[in-house]
């Protein structure tokens, strides 16, 4: 779906929709749970059905009702040895590696497939640990496929290239028999998304302890108990309206959560400093994901802006350092790629012209949000990438006074 937007400047109440990354762990954290769980307030974008969908494949049960999503618990049994199941991940990042060492804690493996770029994206800190642990793997045709066992003891891997596996091996381990170190070779980064997970396992009542000594964690083996929880907005989505407010918006934003572990609600703290004219330097470890909405803040600020520590950035749904880049450049922007980062230089106005999405929800957003300061049209191909993470995004942006015609 192709879509041109007739700058309009954005104004009225929005809330942002569900945070996806507790979505995530909640849905995986009450399939694995003894009893029955309810989750209220879940946003059903395609990341998080995918999720839903592989913990359907390792034989939990979930309907919508009106009281929240209820879903049926497998209570951590392992299933008789079999045929190995097969998770389909659609283009979500977070499901694939999250349910990798889950399969191996609860079926022996699984045969993992996805679309988009995702089964592109790199698994090797996994990898190196299954050769460490005799598990077997093969990546053939955009299929994954993985047979063995985890056991207890210690698990050592590379700590910046993605939190996921951390949370993915937090989320495992207490399955097993007997306690279990997850230890970070390098400084960890997007620590807040690992600190989302030790609450929700602490939700659960399961332990799992940060040591600054090791620099790692320590698990407990437990059981998953049954929970109610309502999930809370997501600050990565509300980031695209706060950088509508830097770019001329009368916008105010309901239901966030002031005191989150999500690492995103620093956009927040970013937004302040962009507000202010001179240079500024924005480290993005711990919030990569903050990129887009804050490059189109900077795109019209008095200044210069350089976001670093922003590698990983380009094994995301797109490239995203130059798909970021394409499109401020494609409306007129001034920006320049490093290796790690971006270095955007503020122009006092957006010319506005045809940008590509990239097949990436976050590029989207972004260009739709720029549009509303640009001086002419702006086209945006393949605009139905939202749906990944935030399916009434346009719904939202129309009834905050945005114009979109779909071509």
């Amino acid at each position: 779906m192709d879509v041109r937007i007739t700058p309009r400047r954005l104004s009225g109440v929005v809330t942002p929709p569900p945070s996806k990354s507790l979505a995530h762990r909640y849905v995986i954290a009450a399939a694995l749970a003894a009893g029955t769980s309810v989750i209220q307030n879940v946003s059903f974008s395609e990341d998080v059905e995918a999720t839903l969908r592989c913990m359907e494949a390792l034989g939990a049960r979930w309907e919508a009702a009106e009281d929240g999503l209820r879903i049926a618990g497998i209570g951590g049994e392992r299933r008789p040895f079999g045929d190995l199941p097969r998770f389909d991940c659609g283009e979500s990042g977070s499901t694939l590696r999250f349910l990798i060492p889950i399969a191996l804690t609860m079926d022996q493996g699984g045969i993992f497939t996805g679309r988009g770029r995702l089964m592109e994206r790199p698994q090797q800190p996994y990898f190196g640990l299954f050769d460490q642990k005799g598990v077997s793997y093969a990546q053939e045709d955009g299929v994954l496929t993985i047979r063995g066992s985890l056991s207890p003891g210690e698990y050592r891997l590379r700590g910046d290239v993605s939190s996921q596996f951390f949370t993915g091996l937090l989320l495992a381990l207490p399955l097993l028999d007997g306690p279990s170190v997850v230890v970070s070779t390098t400084k960890l980064e997007s620590a807040s998304y690992t600190a989302m997970t030790m609450g929700v396992l602490e939700r659960c009542g399961v332990r799992v302890r940060w040591s600054p000594r090791l620099n790692g964690f320590g698990v407990e083996p437990g059981v998953y108990s049954p929970f109610e929880e309502t999930v809370e907005a997501d600050w990565s989505q509300a980031a695209f309206w706060y950088a509508a407010i830097a770019l001329g918006g009368n916008l105010r934003l309901r239901g966030l959560k002031g005191h989150s572990t999500q690492g995103d609600a620093a956009v927040v703290a970013h937004y302040k400093k962009l507000s202010l004219a001179g240079e500024v330097e924005i480290n993005l470890s711990d919030c990569p994901d903050l990129l887009p909405p804050l490059a189109v803040m900077a795109a019209v600020r008095r200044g210069t802006t350089r976001f670093t520590h922003a590698a990983r950035l380009r094994l995301k749904e797109s490239d995203r350092l130059t798909t970021v880049a394409q499109m401020l450049r494609a409306l007129g922007g001034a920006v320049s790629e490093e290796e790690d980062g971006l270095t955007v230089y503020g122009v006092s106005t957006l010319p506005g012209g045809t940008v590509d999405g990239a097949n990436d929800h976050r590029i989207v957003m972004a260009a739709a949000v720029a549009a509303a300061r640009c001086q002419g049209p702006v086209v945006i191909r393949g605009a139905e990438a939202v749906k990944k993470s935030y399916p009434n995004f346009w719904r939202d942006y129309e009834t905050l006074g945005g114009a979109v015609h779909v071509l």
